[in-house]
């Protein structure tokens, strides 16, 4: 098994490799989906969040082995770089993947991050305290980010972690990290990094209106642009899920 740690946690080396090793059998399961798994491990006061990737297919099998760095590994890196560019992401410990030529398994070890809300609480809930304001932080942590020349490809409401850290002061920390660019985005594609988040016109509204303040942009192109790739998105989403459907009724 290959393993990398952040030398912040060279000294839990052995404790971690357990926590590894008995994953499939310990831990508190957080998140059971179809292609990957998190457990809660804790160890004293400190909690390890640990995400097992499914065993790819075996074209990605040789393709993670040999020529793209795997999604454990992705994280991992992903995750210091967002640290390194002062953006939150819960604490990178450590990477492992069980692999020669051919990647099987693999983890990514952080840190279990405690929070207050999701991106989607506000979504579903207008009456959350500090809606707006939380909403034109969040916003203005995404302008920072396409500043920085980073693009979160799944920023999506359930891949931003929200914490309250003062009289109505936010600290917003981005998970699942495997999917990333880091290039210049025009205008377009930056709004387009956007669409996934939601496609609430109300909510589509204020995060415009905080967008167009900080870009120069007017807000009517900023409103319309994001709109319409909000809808866009939305469409192609259930679309896609009309297919999947469809093609499980004719097996």
């Amino acid at each position: 098994m290959h393993e990398q740690f952040h030398p912040d946690f060279s000294d839990k080396k052995e404790i971690v490799r357990n926590f590894v090793a008995r994953f499939k059998t310990d831990g508190k399961l957080l998140a059971d989906g179809k292609r990957n798994k998190i457990k809660i491990f804790e160890d004293g006061n400190f909690a390890y969040n640990i995400k097992s990737f499914k065993v790819p297919n075996l074209v990605n099998q040789i393709i993670y082995g040999m020529i793209r760095p795997s999604k454990a590994k992705r994280s991992f890196e992903y995750a210091n770089r967002l640290l390194e560019n002062g953006f939150g992401t819960p604490r990178p410990v450590a990477y492992f993947e069980n692999k020669s030529l051919l990647l099987k398994d693999s983890y990514y070890v952080s840190e279990q991050l405690q929070c207050d809300l999701t991106f989607r609480e506000l979504t579903t809930d207008r009456n959350y305290p500090d809606h707006e304001t939380i909403l034109r932080q969040f916003t203005k942590f995404t302008f920072d980010l396409h500043e920085k020349n980073i693009e979160f490809l799944d920023h999506t409401p359930g891949n931003t972690l929200i914490r309250k850290i003062g009289e109505k002061q936010y600290a917003f920390f981005l998970v699942d990290l495997n999917r990333m660019n880091f290039r210049a985005l025009s205008f377009d594609e930056r709004l387009k990094n956007m669409a996934r988040l939601t496609p609430e016109p109300d909510l589509v509204r204020v995060m415009a209106d905080e967008y167009s303040k900080l870009s120069g942009h007017s807000f009517e192109e900023t409103f319309s642009k994001l709109t319409k790739f909000s809808m866009a998105f939305r469409d192609r989403f259930y679309r896609k899920r009309r297919i999947k459907k469809m093609l499980l009724l004719r097996k």
